[in-house]
């Protein structure tokens, strides 16, 4: 995808035209909580989820396309105005195109006094809990989304995962994530952008919620997130307070020391979504809670097929509000929480919390993956003498893997290993897909001598063997640091250590494309696909 590289032209364009056209006074973070930059009011999020397609937590049975609720000018001319009459001061997307064009929807947004919070992500291209990895091209991903929205003051920020680690199975990517939120965090701060939070926002298993929450606050600051969104549909019905379980929230969440919100809430299981009467509403702004969280954004605005929305769309120029719409301006409108002053607020919980012991039931150390390097790659490609095709078909990359990372107690795929239990990745392992197969059948091509060499560089057509390109002068420099990178093991700038146990598989899983999954386990790789539409990187 072009966009991954570099905005186009007519989208710079925009940024630039728009860098100083936003007005509403941008929201800055103090301690655990929001504030008004410049007069120093508390802000309380009163927000509404905001993307057609997109599944309640997140998900979509649509991996491939998306609909960019930022650049859809005719939706935002239609819904705006009635989000504003709503009382919502804040959407949440959460998938935008960083190519398109996003200043007219955000004018409108800007004039309605709503603020925006954007997953970075998108169904194709973010961080998979069954095959998690940290990668170039996730990288640029995200970094597109961060310059598209750069400009506008009324960004507060962006999730880099949601719902990631949702169970004790997918514990491990937590690492990924948080590797995501240090190289979000620090391109913000290298190219000079006003401050943006990079937060994660979680979804409510109690089995995984707790470690969840303090590994993202653990460690060196740069990695820690600066928001925590949670996703929770405790309070059905006519509920309260105890029963609801959010007295349980408040109680494990205070003295959490970034600030913390409902990223969704809005339970619908007692007789859909116009039954819903949101009195959870006025338990979330009132005195019980503020102290802890600083507001939520409600599911969801379009009425899909899992019964959820606010208002129906009749043709893209109308909408239709329904039986939620009254119930929650109702309960949203009626709510007044006390607010602290900036200038009074002393944090008093600014201890970093300790990282979860990994064991049984967390398999992320604090020792993160590599940040993604471009040149260490391209680098790495210019030396290799065997690579993989161009050509090579999308549905023979799973099976590809599994053999060359079979072969020799999977030594070829030493460089390419990410173990998140202990902390420890290969120096090639925030590559591409293909780049990383390359790493692999080069190295087992070199394993390989006499007669057997000519057909080690195969694979069943699907690689070759080249000639090494002349690599730049940098490139020595270049792939020392991309190594150097990887063996500081809890080292205070969050990068992990590169793996001493070659042919140990254990945590160790294999590269994605974003056109599928493949996880290795004992280095055998088991494929399934989904998104075949996307291209091969």
């Amino acid at each position: 995808m072009a966009y991954l590289k570099s905005l186009s032209l007519f989208a710079a364009t925009t940024l630039l035209l728009n860098t100083a056209s936003a007005a509403l006074d941008p929201i800055v973070i103090k301690g655990s909580k929001f504030f008004f930059k410049t007069n120093g009011t508390q802000f309380f999020i009163k927000g509404v989820a905001y993307q057609s397609g997109i599944g309640k937590n997140g998900g979509g049975s649509n991996k491939t396309t998306y609909v960019d609720p930022l650049a859809d000018t005719d939706a935002c001319s239609r819904d705006i105005p009635l989000l504003k009459k709503l009382g919502a001061n804040a959407i949440r997307t959460y998938a935008i195109n960083p190519t398109q064009d996003h200043s007219h929807c955000m004018s409108l947004l800007d004039d309605a006094g709503i603020y925006v919070i954007s997953d970075l992500g998108e169904p194709s291209l973010s961080i998979d809990r069954s095959n998690p990895q940290w990668t170039t091209t996730l990288l640029d991903r995200y970094t597109a989304v961060v310059d598209s929205l750069a400009s506008y003051s009324n960004v507060i920020g962006f999730f880099a995962g949601n719902e990631v680690p949702n169970n004790l199975t997918y514990t491990g990517s937590a690492a990924m994530v948080k590797a995501a939120v240090r190289d979000t965090k620090a391109y913000i701060k290298s190219k000079n952008y006003r401050a943006m939070g990079v937060g994660y926002a979680a979804d409510d298993d109690q089995t995984v919620r707790a470690a969840v929450a303090s590994y993202f606050v653990c460690g060196d600051a740069e990695s820690q997130i600066d928001f925590w969104g949670y996703n929770i549909y405790e309070w059905c019905g006519d509920s309260d307070f105890q029963t609801s379980g959010y007295a349980d929230r408040v109680k494990e969440f205070t003295g959490y020391r970034v600030p913390s919100f409902f990223a969704e809430y809005g339970c619908n299981t007692n007789g859909g979504a116009a039954k819903r009467k949101f009195t959870e509403v006025a338990a979330l702004y009132g005195d019980q809670m503020t102290p802890v969280f600083s507001g939520g954004i409600v599911y969801e605005w379009f009425q899909e097929e899992n019964d959820y929305g606010l208002a129906s769309v009749v043709n893209p120029s109308s909408v239709s509000t329904l039986a939620d719409y009254a119930a929650f301006s109702t309960q949203i409108g009626s709510v007044a929480p006390k607010a602290t002053n900036m200038a009074s607020y002393n944090p008093t919980n600014t201890a970093t919390s300790a990282c979860p012991t990994v064991g049984t039931n967390w398999n992320a150390a604090s020792s993160l993956p590599p940040t993604p390097n471009k040149d260490a790659c391209a680098c790495m490609m210019s030396s290799l003498s065997c690579q993989a095709k161009a050509s090579i078909d999308p549905l023979a990359i799973g099976p590809l893997f599994g053999q060359v990372c079979g072969y020799n107690g999977g030594k070829a795929c030493a460089g390419i290993a990410r173990n998140t239990t202990t902390g420890e990745y290969g120096t090639f392992s925030m590559c591409n897909a293909t780049e990383q197969l390359s790493n692999a059948f080069n190295a087992y091509y070199n394993s390989i001598s006499g007669s057997d060499k000519s057909k080690a560089c195969d694979f069943g057509g699907n690689a070759t063997v080249v000639t090494p390109a002349s690599a730049a002068s940098s490139c020595s420099s270049v792939l020392s640091s991309a190594s150097a990178a990887v063996t500081g093991g809890g080292s205070s700038n969050g990068q992990g250590a590169s793996s001493s146990k070659k042919s140990d598989a254990a945590g160790i899983v294999g590269a994605s494309l974003g056109i599928g999954t493949y996880a290795m386990v004992g280095f055998t790789l088991m494929a399934t696909f989904s998104g075949m539409g996307m291209i091969l990187l």
